[in-house]
């Protein structure tokens, strides 16, 4: 009898240990100087759930799309002034002067729509406390005024396509990736609305752990990269990043840039999608595959 309640007892405190090994944490987004944070998804399998040796696909159905879905979780103690806009949520850095990110939910309705861009003009932002960022910082800046939710997603809504002049809404962009790689992924994405019925956007700004350049009497600080994550939900859910260099991207495919949305929150410090259950996110965010979007 002394024996087995021997063993019972061994066999309970192994149990015990490897209970007590837990689960991994994500790591702390609290480091500031440094944009390009250890990974904190350690414990995220980089493969496909499986289920009795097939990949595990899950539905749309299967889970509530909860409104909000696109707006993140912004590196801790980062400066942030929460902007709601007609069609995009802005994360405004009053140190940068650019946006930490901007996040919309583009619909297949929102592409095609009876507001023009024409004779609209960049605006100061006024519900920002000054100095306050004016389209005279860029001139003969050598960069252009990059819009991060861009006007062509906004032709649903007069207001809407206004307030994406808004300073709030741009960072500086070197002109070649603003008028070529940046503005194909953006066509790609309306795409991609189009194709799926909507999709949910995020993008920003990427700095290095560096010295910026700045530019205008505001000391806009210049970005070294920009990223940019897409979810759609439509049949089967899927996600995907890209990473561009803020340089010319001359003789490049936008596929050269796709990277996981896991790789993008290592990079960035963020949580994309959080309101997406864990087993999806898993699935979603560790791989990235531009052909599954085609």
């Amino acid at each position: 009898m002394n024996r087995i309640f021997f063993k019972i007892i061994i066999l309970s405190l192994s149990f015990m240990a490897i209970a007590c090994q837990g689960v991994k944490k994500k790591g702390d987004f609290s480091t500031l100087d440094k944009p390009f944070v250890e990974s904190y998804n350690s414990d995220k399998s980089n493969s496909p759930q499986k289920t009795n040796g097939k990949k595990k696909t899950i539905q749309k159905s299967s889970f509530e799309v909860k409104q909000g879905l696109e707006i993140p979780i912004s590196k801790a103690n980062v400066p942030s002034l929460l902007l709601y806009r007609e069609g995009y949520t802005t994360s405004y850095n009053v140190e940068t002067r650019t946006p930490n990110w901007v996040a919309w939910h583009l619909t297949a309705s929102h592409i095609n729509g009876p507001a023009k861009r024409n004779g609209i003009t960049f605006q100061a932002d006024e519900e920002i406390p000054e100095p306050r960022v004016d389209t005279y910082d860029y001139m003969r800046s050598g960069y252009d005024r990059g819009h991060m939710c861009p006007a062509g997603d906004n032709h649903w809504s007069q207001k809407a396509m206004e307030q994406s002049f808004l300073m709030t809404n741009i960072c500086p962009q070197v002109p070649a990736l603003n008028s070529g790689l940046w503005n194909t992924i953006e066509k790609q994405c309306r795409t991609w609305a189009q194709v799926y019925g909507d999709v949910y956007i995020v993008c920003g700004p990427i700095y290095f752990n560096q010295k910026h350049k700045t530019i205008g009497k505001n000391k806009i600080q210049v970005p070294e990269a920009f990223f940019k994550v897409v979810l759609r939900l439509k049949d089967e859910p899927k996600a995907i990043g890209f990473i561009c260099r803020n340089a010319s991207a001359k003789g490049r495919k936008k596929t050269d840039y796709v990277n996981s949305v896991d790789e993008v929150e290592r990079i960035t410090g963020m949580d994309f999608f959080s309101q997406l259950s864990d087993d999806i996110e898993q699935q979603i965010e560790g791989q990235a595959d531009i052909k599954d979007w085609n």
